[in-house]
Order: C-alpha cells, then sequence, then structure tokens
C-alpha cells in the first residue's frame, strides 16, 4: 500500500523531504502558510485539509510553530494517523503536543534530525522516540530514510539531540569568539592552525581529560578565564562564551572547600 504523507512546513528541510517523499513512491500532500508549492506535492490549503486524508504527517515547522500546526490540523486528523514532530523544540513541548494529540487518540513520535538537512532530504539522520517509533520507522526506511528508534517515550530523540547541541553550537561560539580576538590581536591564522590540530587530536580519553581537568583545576582555570575575558574586552570583542567558561569555574571552585592559609 502506498503511504499517503503531509508534510507541514515546506520551507528548507520540509520541501527537501517531501520531494524526496514523492521520488520514492509516496502519496504526498503538503500546506505551508506562505503558500510555497513543490513539485509532485499536491498543495493544501489549511493544515487540516493536508492532513485529513493522510496515514503519516510530519510536521517540519520550527519549535515555535509546533503546537500551532497541531492544533490547527485537529479538526481534520482520523484517529490513529501518526503525527511525527521533526521541529527541533523541547522534550517538554514534545510531550505537550502528545499529551494534547491523544484526545484524539491520535499517537505522536518525536523526532530529532541529527545533520543539516539540506544535500540529504529523507537521507538525514534520524533519531526517532514514542511508543509508535517503529511504525515510523518501518514507513520511512521503507521509502529509503535514514531511521534509528531510540527507546523511551515522546522527548526522548530531541533530548539527545539538544544535549549534543550543547557542544556543538557551544564549540562553535567559542571557536568563532575566540578567532574575534585573534583576529583584534593578529594572530588569526596561529589560532586557526592551533584549534585545528587540537581538535584533529580529539578522542574519548581527551573528553575525559576535559572534564577531570576542569574539576581538579577550577581555581587557576577560573584565573585564567578572567584573563581571558579581560583580554577580549580590552582588544573590543564581546566575551560571552569567555565569561560563561570563567562563571562556570569559579562555580566549580566554589563548590570545592579548601583550607584557610595561615
Amino acid at each position: 500500500m502506498t503511504p499517503r504523507i503531509a508534510v507541514l512546513g515546506l520551507g528548507e528541510a520540509g520541501a527537501e523531504i517531501a520531494r524526496d517523499l514523492v521520488a520514492a513512491g509516496a502519496h504526498v500532500r503538503g500546506y505551508d502558510p506562505l503558500a510555497i508549492t513543490v513539485e509532485g506535492v499536491e498543495p493544501r490549503g489549511s493544515e487540516a485539509d493536508a492532513v485529513a486524508d493522510a496515514d503519516l504527517v510530519l510536521s517540519v515547522n520550527s519549535s515555535h510553530d509546533a503546537v500551532t500546526a497541531l492544533e490547527n490540523a485537529l479538526p481534520g486528523l482520523r484517529a490513529g494517523t501518526l503525527w511525527a514532530d521533526l521541529n527541533t523544540a523541547s522534550p517538554g513541548l514534545k510531550g505537550t503536543l502528545a499529551e494534547r494529540a491523544k484526545e484524539y487518540d491520535v499517537p505522536v513520535v518525536d523526532v530529532a534530525l541529527m545533520s543539516p538537512v539540506p544535500g540529504k532530504g529523507l537521507r538525514t539522520p534520524m533519531l526517532v522516540s514514542g511508543e509508535e517509533a517503529g511504525r515510523y520507522a518501518e514507513v520511512l526506511a521503507d521509502l529509503g530514510a535514514d531511521v534509528a528508534v531510540q527507546p523511551g517515550p515522546v522527548g526522548t530523540a530531541i533530548s539527545r539531540k539538544l544535549l549534543r547541541s550543547v557542544f556543538y553550537k557551544g564549540l562553535a561560539a567559542a571557536v568563532v569568539e575566540a578567532l574575534r580576538g585573534a583576529e583584534a590581536a593578529g594572530c588569526e591564522d596561529w589560532l586557526r592552525d592551533n584549534i585545528a590540530a587540537e581538535l584533529d587530536s580529539f578522542d574519548r580519553r581527551t573528553v575525559d581529560r576535559l572534564v577531570d581537568g576542569t574539576h581538579t583545576h577550577a581555581r587557576r582555570r577560573a584565573d585564567e578565564m578572567t584573563a581571558a575575558t579581560e583580554q577580549l574586552e580590552e582588544l573590543g570583542v564581546p566575551a560571552r562564551v569567555a565569561t560563561a567558561a570563567r562563571d562556570l569555574l569559579v562555580e566549580l571552585r566554589d563548590a570545592v572547600p579548601h583550607e584557610e592559609s595561615t
């Protein structure tokens, strides 16, 4: 049986996924509030119209629009239709969606897109959780998607993605801030090479050393990051990441009792 899939949100990510679904042989209908159309996707006039005859709904909007998309679609949803939320929303918000849809006997799964969609479309690695995660994986995998089931309730998959984002996006922010400072200090090329070399040497042991060293040497490193923050300010570079690192180290430093000097 050819799956009937509704895609809500036909922006960059939604459009690529919808296009690939069509190419894989699915019957796809879609809706976007900006009236975006995608070749091969049957345009519908509202969320409710788009989901009315669908077996699976992919909500590919944004975290801000996730609740609105569901609320607007509810009048057209049939009991048993599977609602998949692909937005990067908090675990709590995903759980709220699941509770709301449950009132209409509509199961919800939480899908975390684990890499950027552009250039990958339906082949974007997906992590899915929720009671009906296996059903989602079966439908999408048959169409060529890269789906892994993460055991646990709705919110488990996105929780893992967001925790990883603390590292990835935090690292990116630290690199940007450091290079801004290096540019102002006239040593950007040197720091770029140094960062690249450090990242190239990372392994599991590096992670352990970072964690252990941060706790063990919090006092000294807090002083170091205080100086680094002052330097960035002297260079006219806003010290956001450096300040956050300093504050964390101060917190760790102050949490460990130390002997008063005599």
